[in-house]
C-alpha cells in the first residue's frame, strides 16, 4: 500500500476553468463591463462630435478672414471668384460637419443612452438587477455541486494524510530491524503500528472513492443547470455586442461625408467655377478698366467760362488710426481702407492724377508691393537732423516697411509726416520704418 502513495501528486494543479467553484463571476462581470462600455461609447460620441464642432468653427473663421483679404486685396476677375470659391467650399463642409455633429449628439449619443437605460435596471440597493439574477443563478446550480467537491476535496486530504502516516511507519519498522538496540516488544509495537495505518490508508481510500463517486454523479446535472444560466448571459451580451455594431455602423454613416451627396456637390461646384475661370477675359477686364482700354476725354480748346471753377482730384488720403485709444495703451488697428488688406494694394484705392515733369527718386521703386503703386504720392520733406519722439500708445506694425514699439519708447523722426498721417523714424535699435503720426509726441 505504502508503494501507491505519490507526495508530490497528492495535491491537483489548480486550473482556471469555468466549472472551478466561483469562476462563473467573469461571466456575471462582463454584465456589468457591458453597462461601463455604454459609458465609454457615449464619451467617445461626444470627444468626436466636440472635433466636428471646433473644425467647422475653425473652417469658417478661416473662410470670413480669408474672403474679406480676397476681397480687398489686388485679385480681380474671374480668378478672384475662384479663389473665394475655396470659402465657399469651406463655409459648405462647415455645415455638413456640424450636421456631422448634430448627427452624432442627437441620434447615435441619444440611442446609446436609451438602449442603456432599457437594458440595465438599477436596484435601490446598488448594482444592476441583470446582474444580480445571473450571480443568484449561477450559485443556485453551484451550490450542490461545491457541497460535494467540499467533502471530495476533505476524504481527498485525509485519505493522502493517511498515506502519508503509513509510509513513515513502513519506514521506522525497516530502520528498526537494522539497529541492534531495539527490542522485540519495540519492534512488535512499531509493526503493529504499520498494520493500523494500513487500515486507516483504506478506510480513508474508501470514503475518497465514495466522495468522488457521488461528486461523478452530480456533476452531469451542474453542468445542465450552469450552462443555462450562461446561456442566459450569453443571449444578454449577444443583444449588447449586435447593438453596439449597429450603432457604430450608424457613427460610420454620420462621419463618412462622402456618401453625402451634397458634400460632392461641394467639390463639383468648387471645380466648376475653378475650371470657368479666364485668364484672357481676366487680361482683357483690366486693361478696358485700368489699362488702354479705358475711355479717355483727350485734351480739347476750352473757352474760358467764369461760372465753372476748375478741379484738382486729390488722391483720398488714408485714414489715420483711431485716436481715441485707452488708457492702458490698447493696440487700435487702422480703419478700412488702411494699410490692413492682404497686401498694401487696395483694389477700391483712389489714384492721384497730379503729375510732374521732375524726375522722382529712385528710391520710390524699391517701395512697390505686389507690383501696386508706392502708397506715398509725394515723398515728404526730410528733417535735416531727426526729432526724438515719445511714443504714446503700443503700435504693432501690419506691413514689413513698418515700425513696432511699445508705449514710452523713444524714437527718431526722420521725416515729417505726410497726407496720409504716417512718418518715417528710426528705433534706437537702427530699424528705419513708417509709424502713424498721432501715436506719438515730441520729447
Amino acid at each position: 500500500m505504502s508503494g501507491s502513495y505519490d507526495e508530490s501528486a497528492s495535491f491537483e494543479e489548480a486550473t482556471d476553468s469555468f466549472w472551478e467553484v466561483g469562476n462563473y463571476k467573469r461571466a456575471v462581470k462582463r454584465i456589468d463591463d457591458g453597462h461601463r462600455l455604454c459609458n465609454d461609447l457615449m464619451n467617445c460620441i461626444q470627444e468626436r462630435a466636440k472635433i466636428e464642432k471646433s473644425y467647422s468653427q475653425q473652417l469658417t473663421d478661416w473662410s470670413k478672414r480669408w474672403r474679406q483679404l480676397v476681397e480687398k486685396g489686388p485679385q480681380y476677375g474671374s480668378v478672384e471668384r475662384a479663389w473665394l470659391a475655396v470659402m465657399t467650399e469651406a463655409d459648405k463642409v462647415s455645415e455638413l460637419h456640424q450636421e456631422v455633429k448634430n448627427g452624432l449628439l442627437n441620434d447615435d449619443l441619444e440611442k446609446v443612452k436609451n438602449w442603456q437605460k432599457d437594458s440595465f435596471h438599477k436596484q435601490m440597493m446598488g448594482g444592476f438587477k441583470e446582474t444580480k439574477e445571473a450571480e443568484e443563478g449561477f450559485k443556485k446550480a453551484q451550490k450542490p455541486w461545491a457541497k460535494k467537491a467540499k467533502e471530495l476535496e476533505t476524504a481527498k486530504k485525509a485519505y493522502h494524510l493517511a498515506c502519508k502516516e503509513e509510509k513513515l511507519a513502513s519506514t521506522r519498522e525497516a530502520n528498526s530491524k537494522a539497529e541492534a538496540s531495539v527490542t522485540p516488544d519495540q519492534q512488535k509495537k512499531l509493526h503493529e503500528k504499520v498494520d493500523k495505518c494500513k487500515q486507516d490508508v483504506q478506510k480513508a481510500k474508501e470514503k475518497y472513492e465514495k466522495a468522488l463517486d457521488e461528486l461523478s454523479k452530480c456533476t452531469p446535472q451542474y453542468q445542465e443547470h450552469m450552462g443555462q444560466v450562461f446561456d442566459q448571459c450569453q443571449q444578454l451580451e449577444e443583444k449588447r455586442l449586435s447593438f453596439l455594431r449597429e450603432v457604430l455602423l450608424d457613427i460610420k454613416r454620420h462621419l463618412n461625408l462622402t456618401e453625402d451627396q451634397s458634400y460632392a456637390s461641394v467639390y463639383r461646384e468648387l471645380e466648376r467655377t475653378i475650371n470657368a475661370a479666364s485668364t484672357q477675359e481676366d487680361l482683357k477686364w483690366f486693361s478696358n478698366n485700368h489699362g488702354p482700354g479705358m475711355h479717355m476725354n483727350w485734351p480739347q480748346f476750352e473757352e474760358y467760362n467764369p461760372d465753372v471753377a476748375h478741379t484738382v482730384t486729390k488722391r483720398e488720403k488714408v485714414k489715420k488710426p483711431n485716436e481715441a485709444v485707452s488708457a492702458v495703451g490698447e493696440h487700435v488697428m487702422a480703419q478700412a481702407g488702411d494699410r490692413g488688406s492682404v497686401s498694401s494694394y487696395d483694389k477700391n484705392q483712389a489714384y492721384s492724377t497730379e503729375w510732374s515733369d521732375e524726375e522722382q527718386p529712385a528710391s520710390q521703386s524699391g517701395n512697390e508691393t505686389n507690383g501696386g503703386a508706392n502708397p506715398f504720392e509725394e515723398e515728404p520733406s526730410p528733417s535735416p537732423k531727426g526729432v526724438r519722439v515719445r511714443a504714446l500708445y503700443d503700435y504693432e506694425g501690419q506691413e514689413q516697411d513698418e515700425l513696432s514699439f511699445k508705449a514710452g519708447d523713444e524714437l527718431t523722426k526722420l521725416e515729417d509726416e505726410d497726407e496720409q498721417g504716417w512718418c518715417k523714424g528710426r528705433l534706437d535699435g537702427g530699424r528705419v520704418g513708417l509709424y502713424p503720426a498721432n501715436y506719438v509726441e515730441p520729447i
